[in-house]
């Protein structure tokens, strides 16, 4: 099978799961509006999203760097190698709980409204991100051995169903309080329990891989290179949302955040379409790139590329032919998501089109490259919330979302352009239907 059915085969199938789940998670955030009012609705979406702040941040960015350096080891059959970095991963995330339990409660006092919402629910909210981030490392494992459905069916399809439980079980709350904490520990344990299994799976998946003995003493800081650039352009990619609705939360009402929220969860699920083909394509362009296959590494990229912004366009079609038949399950005011949602969906083939330039500085031994961009973004995203958010309100959160991505995905792709001497948006891959050749760098 060559690389084009495998993407499209693996990444729909991918895909199918995520939908299945996210229209479970959808249909549990309607139900939460519907049950318990909006303003539930937002401290529960507050709640995840600083959660899932946390999470990423536990592993110090290894999670991150799981794929690459799995398909590597894996590919050199240097087993004692990746046993060395997942027993480092994991430890990243066990010490961070511990510390997390320990002084975390007064300092997320300090992020004011969510810090709040946060102690309200401080426990379960802990075993939450060890869990999450159980996860996190898990999935990056898994994909890098070739796993994918491993790595993301966790995610994809068992911790919806027990979202869809824990709203089961609050339905017989006395009131909406008792009923979001009942539903934050169940999602905890929940959570808790697949994260066990799942790390089952990571166990059973390196056991088969043989061990070559390399002395390679400074391979610990090649993982420290990369693992901390990656964090950072993790948190600003894959947790951008999370992140701003965090910063939204001194500017929205508990509705307003809500429906914008409801609205990030969409472009989430629509953005995973585009991140699973390059999940499913990421070993063999690491294997690639492993065993100095230039030539062939920079083909798969232009593939991946070339699928992934074809996906994002007609994601972006389906998105504005469906919102609005979608917003009406959880009541009239959230009809007010749909056209800064459609906003949102453009930012997603903004950032297709421009290509993995994080992901192409990385391989060039250059990930601290990044980060300016990233800097460059975050800062519009602050900006443009508190220039367009107080006249424009939903539309204005939308619009500063799509100003920041936009910024900082062409600051990538012109970083990635200079310093690796590669063009890694659709555009050359539509000039170039062959294999993209590599100029030097200026």
């Amino acid at each position: 099978m060559d690389l084009k059915r495998k993407l499209l085969s693996q990444s729909t199938v991918i895909f199918a799961a995520r939908i299945f789940g996210a229209g479970m998670i959808f249909l549990a955030q309607a139900g939460i509006a519907r049950l318990w009012g909006a303003n539930a609705l937002g401290e529960y979406l507050l709640i995840l999203a600083a959660v899932n702040l946390i999470a990423v941040a536990m592993p110090l960015g290894f999670e991150t760097i799981g794929s690459y350096f799995a398909a590597e080891y894996r590919a050199k059959g240097e087993g004692q190698m990746l046993r060395g970095f997942i027993t480092r991963a994991y430890s990243h995330v066990v010490l961070s709980t511990v510390a997390l339990a320990v002084i975390g409660y007064p300092l997320v006092g300090l992020l004011g409204v969510p810090g709040k919402v946060l102690q309200e629910h401080w426990t379960p909210a802990v075993i939450m991100a060890f869990a999450s981030a159980m996860v996190l490392v898990n999935g990056a494992l898994l994909v890098g051995l070739k796993r994918p459905f491993a790595g993301f069916f966790p995610d994809t399809i068992f911790r919806p169903l027990v979202v869809l439980a824990a709203l089961g079980v609050g339905y017989f709350a006395i009131s909406a309080e008792a009923a979001l904490s009942q539903l934050i520990w169940i999602l905890a344990l929940g959570y808790l329990a697949i994260s066990l299994v799942h790390f089952a799976l990571v166990i059973g998946a390196i056991r088969p891989i043989a061990s070559i003995e390399r002395a390679r003493p400074k391979e610990a800081s090649r993982w420290w290179r990369f693992a901390m650039p990656w964090v950072v352009i993790a948190l600003a990619t894959d947790y951008f949302f999370d992140l701003d609705l965090l910063l939204l939360s001194g500017h929205l009402s508990h509705q307003d955040l809500a429906i914008f929220g409801v609205c990030t969860r969409v472009f989430s699920l629509v953005s995973f379409g585009v991140a699973s083909v390059y999940a499913v394509t990421l070993p063999d362009m690491f294997e690639s790139e492993a065993l100095k296959d230039r030539a062939g590494f920079h083909r798969k990229v232009g593939d991946a590329n070339l699928v992934a912004s074809v996906l994002a366009v007609v994601l972006f079609v389906l998105m504005l032919i469906v919102a609005p038949f979608a917003f009406m399950l959880f009541g009239p005011a959230f009809q007010a998501g749909v056209a800064p949602l459609a906003v949102l969906c453009l930012a997603l083939v903004v950032r297709s089109v421009f290509g993995p330039a994080s992901l192409m500085l990385s391989i060039h031994d250059r990930p601290l490259a990044s980060l300016p961009a990233i800097g460059l973004g975050l800062g519009m995203l602050i900006v443009g919330n508190l220039l367009l958010v107080p006249p424009l309100g939903l539309m204005g959160a939308a619009s500063a979302a799509l100003l920041s991505i936009t910024v900082w995905s062409a600051a990538q792709w012109y970083t990635a352009l200079k310093i690796a001497g590669v063009d890694v948006s659709i555009r050359a891959r539509l000039r170039r239907p062959e294999p993209m050749v590599e100029r030097p760098a200026e």
